[in-house]
């Protein structure tokens, strides 16, 4: 079949469609009138003979088949991009925006701190960071790439490894100094412990493990508190009002400064690896890799103190 120009052009709509969620934002952002774009889109669907967008008067939403087509378009598309700017001869150029799916711990006690410092190594790129409790559909939802705690599901996505932090039990020196310490996971039982609830499930999380060496240990904690999010957990274990466990990265400045001390340090609980997840290509856009090799340098680095507030939480 000869090649239609025509057919990319089409599929640049589809593309920017899903990254701006709209038809309107699209039209604005490829410089087109709004029936421009229903004009492609239907030109699109009718040519492969499928409905692309389930369109109401709130939203526009990928169908199953939609999704199947962006997946296998947008890494097409950016390695077109990619060739672009490399035969222009700035390989290394980081521009255009970045969207990223993030949870809202990695967002918060990780990257706000080194947001600045990213935003001026890079002058020519926007961030838009959009905090979730699930990956969901990565490429569906026109997010460049995904930075999330625990081992990635199977698919298609490229996941790299940035590191992996263990689960550290922590108080506040006010909360030990009232009720003491525990000196082995058992003791929990007799303490006010900050429950938690699974994120995925909704379900609370009422069992700690914890390991030493070979022997491991599964206790049933208790505790008038539970949350739904970290912030109010932190706040809460600062105020003294019970034991938490948290992912050690997350609080090592604050263990610094004193405010809050670790427990059983020599019972450990699981560990949580941290991944970059991104569209399968075979050479990811320069402003992915500049984001992953940012996010990897800056977490080797400690937290700076003064960036942390726990109203901002």
């Amino acid at each position: 079949m000869a090649f239609d120009g025509r057919v990319i052009s089409n599929v640049g709509v589809l593309a920017a469609i899903v990254e701006s969620g709209s038809f309107a934002r699209a039209a604005d952002a490829l410089g087109l009138s709004r029936s421009g774009i229903s004009r492609a889109v239907s030109r699109i669907e009718a040519r492969m003979g499928i409905r692309l967008f389930h369109r109401t008067t709130r939203a526009v939403t990928l169908t199953d088949e939609g999704r199947r087509l962006y997946a296998q378009v947008a890494p097409l598309l950016s390695g077109i991009e990619d060739a672009v700017t490399v035969a222009s001869g700035s390989a290394v150029a980081v521009r255009g925006r970045l969207r990223v799916n993030v949870d809202a711990f990695f967002s918060r006690l990780l990257f706000t701190p080194h947001i600045a410092a990213f935003l001026s190594l890079y002058p020519e790129l926007s961030l838009e960071l959009v905090a979730r409790d699930q990956l969901g559909d990565l490429v569906g939802e026109g997010f460049d790439i995904a930075v999330r705690f625990g081992t990635p599901p199977e698919s298609s996505l490229v996941a790299r490894k940035l590191l992996e932090t263990p689960a550290i039990t922590i108080a506040s020196p006010a909360y030990v100094a009232a009720r003491g310490r525990p000196a082995a996971p058992a003791d929990l039982v007799h303490h006010a412990c900050i429950r938690v609830r699974d994120s995925l499930t909704g379900q609370p999380i009422d069992t700690w493990q914890y390991r030493r060496g070979n022997e491991l240990a599964e206790v049933r904690i208790g505790g008038r508190l539970m949350v739904a999010e970290f912030g109010t957990m932190l706040g809460a274990c600062l105020d003294g009002v019970g034991i938490a466990r948290v992912k050690a990265i997350g609080v090592r400045h604050l263990l610094r400064q004193g405010a809050l001390v670790e427990l059983l340090p020599d019972w450990r609980g699981e560990s949580f690896p941290l991944y970059a997840l991104y569209p399968s290509r075979h050479l990811p856009p320069a402003k992915v890799r500049a984001f992953i090799d940012f996010v990897q340098e800056r977490l080797a680095l400690p937290v700076p103190e003064a960036g942390w507030n726990p109203a901002s939480l």
